[in-house]
């Protein structure tokens, strides 16, 4: 049963600045899920996450969410990668391996880019709710077929919502994986132990994350969200100033909820505050990975 660590790094500085000498390193990662929740054609009822906070009998097809998904893998992919290639932003793509497999173009574009992938189910769906083999086998599906879809390795891994008490072993167990981003305890990365070898975390956010226009207390207007984001990069890079020490800032999105076109605003405002300021770097999660190995190691 994991530990709960109420320290982490406390006043300790791990890293002064960041290796490309920045104080403030953001990551945003895109959770691409479209194809891989829940639906009715594939035997698995139906998804909640949608549009409306409407409860459809699970015996009953949900058009409106399928649809709702559908335009996140037809739409919002796309003008989110129209927005990450116009800013030069390298990003972070959180990829549940059935959804790559059901969208053959982004696959292929992925593939070609430069982009950074993060592991995240076979399916969109709640580990916690699996048996330990079920979610081992989901793992293991996912970390088979995701090599092949994008031509490069996968090393991190991170599943919907939050994880069970085993899916860091099970991670950790994978030969491929070198870290997960389930955590929500921290900022900055560290080392834990799982089965007496050293593990590496790279923690995700909840907070900075387009889900908050749907669970309260929700974004009334994208503008809010841009707001929270620019916010939290200013302040960040304000305790860096100030001594604190490197910062790392994670932001999630999802392609049916910011490439929405208003939506979209947000994430384009942001983009526009933090590129080509000198202090802040845009990075990917891998490229954090490899930093705090080299330079903060077990």
């Amino acid at each position: 049963m994991p530990a709960r660590d109420f320290v982490g790094h406390a006043r300790t500085v791990p890293l002064e600045r960041w290796p490309d000498g920045s104080l403030v390193a953001v990551n945003v990662v895109v959770n691409v899920e479209e194809g891989a929740e829940a639906a009715w054609p594939d035997g698995e009822g139906n998804d909640s996450w949608g549009e409306y906070a409407l409860p459809i009998d699970p015996a009953v097809r949900d058009l409106g969410t399928e649809g709702h998904y559908e335009f996140g893998a037809r739409v919002g992919i796309w003008r989110l990668v129209r927005l990450f290639e116009r800013f030069a932003v390298p990003v972070t793509f959180g990829v549940c391996a059935r959804a790559l497999e059901r969208n053959p173009p982004f696959a292929a574009w992925l593939r070609q880019s430069g982009h950074d992938v993060l592991g995240h189910g076979y399916r969109w769906a709640e580990v916690t709710h699996m048996t330990e083999q079920q979610e081992r086998e989901d793992l293991d599906h996912a970390m088979r077929v995701l090599p092949g879809l994008v031509g490069r390795p996968v090393r991190g891994w991170y599943v919907r919502s939050f994880p069970s008490e085993r899916t860091r072993r099970l991670a950790a167990a994978h030969p491929d994986l070198t870290y997960d981003s389930d955590a929500v305890n921290d900022e900055l990365p560290y080392w834990t132990e799982v089965d007496g070898a050293p593990w590496l975390v790279v923690p995700y956010s909840k907070v900075h994350n387009d889900t908050r226009y749907f669970l309260a207390p929700t974004y009334a207007t994208p503008r809010h969200f841009a707001e929270t984001l620019i916010g939290a990069a200013g302040f960040l890079l304000d305790e860096a100033r100030h001594g604190a020490g490197a910062r790392l800032m994670t932001v999630g999105l999802h392609p049916r909820w910011s490439g929405q076109a208003a939506r979209a605003t947000a994430v384009r405002d942001f983009l526009e505050h933090v590129a080509g300021q000198p202090e802040i770097s845009l990075v990917h999660r891998q490229q954090v990975a490899d930093w705090w190995t080299e330079h903060v190691p077990p």
